[in-house]
């Protein structure tokens, strides 16, 4: 390399590193990252080298002369190829990118240089949150809650914190303020406070909107379209219009141009605030408030998209078109409807709240209305699975024409497995009953975590809460479900996240029929709808013998070839037991929680073995300068102390993690 300019030289030695290093670090490797750490590398290393060494040679004038290229060049060439190595693994221990089962990074995702950036900026938003939380008293409050003695202070704190914080935070706090199952009235009267004025969009902006999400121009779809919405909300707002082609009345919903910026900003940083606050308080982790903050996000990034609540509304359409009750869907047209713009059918009516003249104009039975309301509900979650999970007064509407109930806003739908369907079924039908047996058989199959459960302690709770309520006429729904999910709580049970939604949604739905009759019962009238589900269903083969018929043969389509090779399987079952050949296999791998603990555990003790690897040769290298010349001690001991200090990093970062499961676990 005699000759060749120092600069040309470094080029080249740094093409080699980036090879090498690649090799060395293995496949699906991300280049940025990879030029990044060769770059800083090299630079990093030779100016040490330079520093140490080459300033006081000729090196620069005559090139690299034989007698130069010795320890020192080769312990520069190794030290930029192993530092290169360590900033790869830096990168990716904090780089929070994902990768998709390949090891590949999911495409879509951010460039490194800006997902830094984001992460300065929700930093920044996160300290401003986390202050404005102790500035109110969170932290000071929190020893309290942990023991329930004053729970008006934590109350008002959290009120007021998420008040300050705007946006996200002030939806996040109006959602938690419906989940009377959840929080004690003092919270819930808190919360409630919490008010958000929207400024409707502008009518520039409403004629972008339309613009930029019709194939057409907007007067070939709307003959009249009105600029003024009819309500506004955090997420969009709502225009009366008349389509051209069919003279049909439509509403069009209009999703606001800056709300996704924001939802990626805040709800990240709300989903931090929450894991704050539950390790501050043993009161919120068992409450599960940061499993609430991720479920608020997951809805809310659904309801930003209006493809969604499309297709929530053809499903439930669907769902009732077999239905004997006169409930009534908005249509949705789908060909002028995408993910920022939903076109649906003109619905004239009034909220139930508002409802009188019309229930007085039809002479509707109050009871009757409930309980149609009711038994749609029921409908829709225990027999489809698929239901509105927000029946507020606000979405349900009488019909100024008919009279007929109408479902609204359907941007929340919760969907149930048949076990938990089963289970719900229990969970009412036994609260109805003063039955804690059939209760606890409805909550086994509603919990995450049933292999978990104490049948005897946790049937105790229960029947000390249904004694409380035995003898009164009638207590609150969402006190009652409040009691029984503390009992739930405090037995260290955790309901699936759909099961959560849709007890929010009986919650907030009696709270409606409440409004329509102030005496109506939503446990009695749910037993009474399944008395009549399991009556029907038993004279359904009856009334429609030659469906039953159908369903009949197909199921023995299916059967058939199974049982007609089931003599045959039992007769080689036998055969391989008399010759002792039967072996039982179990495969720990095959349940995911276990393979995913073991790649954890696995990972980690690499990690742990690199960290201690760098570490011992960190101290090698101290042990060598003690022995060699002072330019090279200095270039050894840089290197070492660097390896050291790489090291103290990897096994930090292992330490927090390894408390950070131990307390998760405890």
């Amino acid at each position: 390399m005699s000759g060749i300019p120092f600069i040309i030289q470094i080029i080249i030695v740094s093409v080699i590193i980036y090879f090498v290093s690649g090799r060395l670090i293995g496949s699906n490797i991300n280049l940025t990252k990879r030029f990044l750490s060769v770059v800083i590398s090299v630079s990093f290393t030779t100016f040490v080298f330079w520093y140490t060494y080459l300033r006081e040679t000729s090196y620069l004038e005559k090139g690299l002369m034989p007698n130069v290229v010795n320890v020192a060049t080769l312990l520069w060439i190794g030290s930029m190829l192993l530092i290169s190595m360590l900033l790869y693994l830096f990168f990716e221990l904090f780089d929070p990118i994902e990768l998709n089962e390949n090891g590949e990074r999911m495409t879509g995702k951010r460039s490194l240089i800006k997902t830094l950036y984001s992460y300065w900026r929700q930093q920044k938003r996160l300290r401003q949150v986390l202050r404005i939380a102790v500035t109110n008293g969170i932290t000071r409050t929190m020893k309290y809650a942990r023991y329930r003695d004053d729970e008006r202070e934590l109350a008002k704190a959290l009120r007021d914190t998420l008040e300050q914080c705007g946006g996200i935070f002030i939806k996040f706090g109006q959602v938690l303020s419906t989940r009377k199952e959840l929080f004690s009235p003092v919270f819930i009267e808190e919360l409630e406070k919490l008010q958000k004025n929207v400024r409707p969009l502008s009518k520039e902006q409403v004629n972008t909107i339309l613009k930029n999400n019709l194939n057409v121009k907007v007067e070939e779809v709307f003959s009249y379209f009105n600029e003024e919405p009819l309500a506004a909300g955090s997420i969009g707002q709502v225009h009366r219009a008349i389509l051209r082609k069919t003279n049909e009345q439509v509403v069009v919903k209009l999703l606001r141009p800056d709300v996704r910026n924001i939802m990626r900003e805040d709800l990240s940083i709300l989903v931090e605030f929450a894991n704050w606050v539950s390790s501050k308080s043993q009161w919120a982790e068992n409450l599960g408030f940061r499993e609430l903050a991720v479920g608020f996000a997951h809805a809310l990034r659904e309801e930003i998209d209006f493809n969604i609540e499309a297709r929530n509304m053809i499903q439930v359409t669907n769902v009732m078109k077999k239905s004997l009750l006169k409930v009534n869907i908005p249509r949705v047209y789908a060909e002028h409807s995408n993910a920022n713009l939903l076109v649906m059918q003109y619905v004239e009516g009034k909220s139930v709240t508002n409802g009188d003249e019309v229930f007085e104009h039809f002479n509707i039975d109050r009871h009757e209305f409930a309980q149609t309301l009711l038994y749609s509900f029921l409908e829709q979650a225990l027999i489809s699975g698929i239901f509105h999970a927000d029946p507020h007064p606000g979405n349900i509407y009488i019909d100024n024409w008919s009279g007929a109930t109408t479902l609204l806003d359907f941007g929340a739908v919760g969907r149930l497995a048949s076990q938990q369907q089963e289970g719900l079924k229990l969970f009412l039908v036994g609260i109805h009953q003063n039955d804690a047996g059939v209760i606890f058989d409805g909550i086994t199959l509603l919990v995450e975590n049933a292999d978990e459960v104490e049948r005897q302690e946790i049937e105790q709770a229960i029947s000390q809460i249904m004694l409380k309520i035995a003898y009164v006429e009638r207590i609150p729904t969402d006190e009652l479900i409040y009691s029984l999910f503390s009992v739930v709580r405090e037995f260290g049970l955790h309901f699936y996240p759909a099961v959560s939604v849709a007890l929010r949604a009986i919650v907030t739905l009696d709270g409606t029929l409440r409004i329509i009759h102030e005496n109506f019962d939503i446990f009695s009238e749910a037993k009474n709808f399944s008395n009549a589900y399991i009556k029907s269903s038993l004279k359904q083969p009856f009334k429609e013998p030659l469906a039953t018929k159908d369903r009949i043969e197909e199921e023995l389509a299916m059967i058939l070839p199974n049982l007609s090779k089931l003599p045959r399987r039992i007769d080689q079952l036998f055969k391989k037991v008399e010759s002792g050949k039967i072996i039982l296999h179990h495969d720990i791998f095959s349940d995911k929680k276990n393979a995913m603990f073991v790649t954890q555990l696995f990972s980690r003790l690499v990690l742990l073995f690199v960290g201690i690897t760098f570490g011992i040769i960190s101290v090698a290298l101290l042990a060598i300068s003690q022995f060699m010349h002072s330019a090279y001690a200095i270039y050894l001991n840089t290197a070492a102390y660097l390896g050291l200090f790489l090291c103290a990093i990897l096994l930090v970062r292992l330490s927090i993690q390894a408390i950070r499961d131990m307390k998760r676990t405890q």
